[in-house]
């Protein structure tokens, strides 16, 4: 009779928990805000282990190819980037039925944004707190490990790709050698850090037909003479440095952007961490997805895109930086017109010609003026987290200009770096609009 009893009470639990309603969680995710966070954590990490600003760029735009390959994987209005990109193939994912594609996209990227980095811990950590949120929000064990799996899936396909970018081939190229010649780059004060990645231009492009493909004007020649066309460049630095007002000098400092930034007190020596001008611009993207109310799907979109102009730029700008190998205006200033001259700015450890920030800048501002139309009321919070207070802007482009010409006002950038950069950028901005896309109409209209 007990044992009767017993077996009764099981079944009115089990038929308890057999009518009980499935938890709905498709709104668990819906908008950018898991990415975001995830793309903050990277950022953190990229700071933390200093990575350079080309490495960064790549470490952007493989992990946001990861998280949008899901996005393209699992909704039809999206293409996919595999086929279009250099050296990938065409290829075609099939989710179960059980996957959560929101929830696949942010592992996709929590997956392959990790295995580009040092610090795996700090991403491990951030993506154990982030899935147990969403645990908290009723997905089921078999979806969750599903859509775990099938995020990793695809990093794993990202990862394979990666691999054959040349990037770990370059680990082990020889580093730059000053060369001594006259007008030639050399290190710079305080901590006269060796030439950072001369040989980027090995790195496979995404999009580019080669690193060379928007070879920029060449600086003019280098003379020391009074008078002439260099000696008058790098004197229109050393004046405006010392005349800039307040504005210009809260811009400069606002894009400065430099993740090498040593500080030295007496006989200690010590390095202040900040964001990459490829994290400031990621950052931007972050912001325009959330202001014009994208969700997760529009906001990889973003990323992706933006990662892959980030990614472009830097290839094409240190092309140029160690093909005229320019003397930078701090070293030619203290030679040539005033010794104890200090730029606003610390003089970024490689070439001047052409500017980094202008290139990037050039390039991410037109491919997010695509995406979200150049006239976007920009209120850039990026340096927050630094110090730093936000500047609002009327246009990406306009956004572009300010990053551009900070590099003047900072002292560190002549006037035809920057100038020409800002066109490089346009161009490479404008080329892989025209070469790749996330629309599948746009791709049938190209076949």
């Amino acid at each position: 009779m007990r044992t009767l009893k017993i077996l009764l009470l099981s079944g009115i639990i089990l038929l308890g928990f057999s009518c009980q309603e499935p938890v709905d969680y498709s709104n668990a995710i819906t908008d950018g805000h898991y990415l975001n966070q995830a793309q903050d954590r990277v950022t953190q990490v990229i700071i933390h282990d200093i990575f350079s600003p080309p490495v960064a760029a790549r470490i952007y735009s493989y992990a946001s190819i990861a998280a949008y390959e899901v996005a393209a994987a699992t909704d039809p209005a999206y293409a996919s980037l595999f086929g279009q990109l250099r050296g990938s193939e065409a290829k075609v994912f099939k989710p179960s039925d059980k996957v959560y594609p929101p929830l696949a996209a942010l592992a996709a990227y929590y997956t392959m944004g990790t295995t580009l980095i040092f610090s795996e811990e700090m991403m491990n950590e951030h993506r154990d707190a982030a899935y147990a949120e969403l645990k908290e929000k009723g997905i089921p064990d078999d979806v969750f490990e599903a859509s775990i799996a099938f995020g990793q899936e695809v990093a794993a396909a990202i990862k394979e790709y990666s691999s054959k970018d040349n990037y770990h081939q370059s680990r082990s190229f020889p580093k730059y050698t000053v060369t001594g010649e006259l007008g030639t780059w050399e290190p710079t004060p305080p901590a006269y850090m060796e030439g950072i990645e001369p040989h980027w231009n090995k790195i496979r492009t995404f999009v580019l037909d080669s690193a060379a493909q928007f070879k920029p004007l060449a600086p003019p020649p280098f003379s020391t003479e009074k008078g002439t066309p260099f000696y008058n460049l790098a004197d229109e630095v050393y004046k405006a440095a010392i005349n800039a007002n307040e504005e210009q000098q809260n811009i400069a400092l606002f894009w400065d952007c430099n993740p090498y930034k040593v500080n030295v007190k007496g006989h200690v020596m010590f390095a202040e961490k900040k964001i990459t001008p490829g994290g400031h611009w990621m950052s931007i993207a972050a912001i325009a997805a959330k202001g014009a109310g994208k969700d997760w799907k529009g906001t990889a979109e973003a990323f992706a895109l933006t990662g892959i102009s980030l990614n472009e730029a830097f290839i094409s700008c240190w092309d140029e930086k160690y093909r005229s190998k320019l003397i930078r205006p701090e070293t030619y200033i203290n030679q040539y017109i005033d010794e104890e001259w200090v730029p606003l700015l610390q003089t970024p450890p490689f070439p001047e010609h052409t500017s980094g920030h202008s290139v990037a800048s050039a390039a991410s501002a037109y491919t997010l003026g695509q995406l979200f139309g150049d006239e976007f009321h920009l209120v850039d919070s990026s340096e927050v987290a630094y110090g730093l207070p936000v500047r609002e802007f009327e246009s990406f482009s306009g956004a572009a200009k300010e990053a551009a010409i900070s590099r003047f006002y900072g002292g560190i950038h002549y006037m035809p770096a920057i100038e020409d950069g800002v066109k490089q950028g346009t161009q490479i901005g404008e080329f892989i609009w025209t070469r790749i896309s996330t629309k599948p109409e746009k791709l049938a209209l190209k076949n």
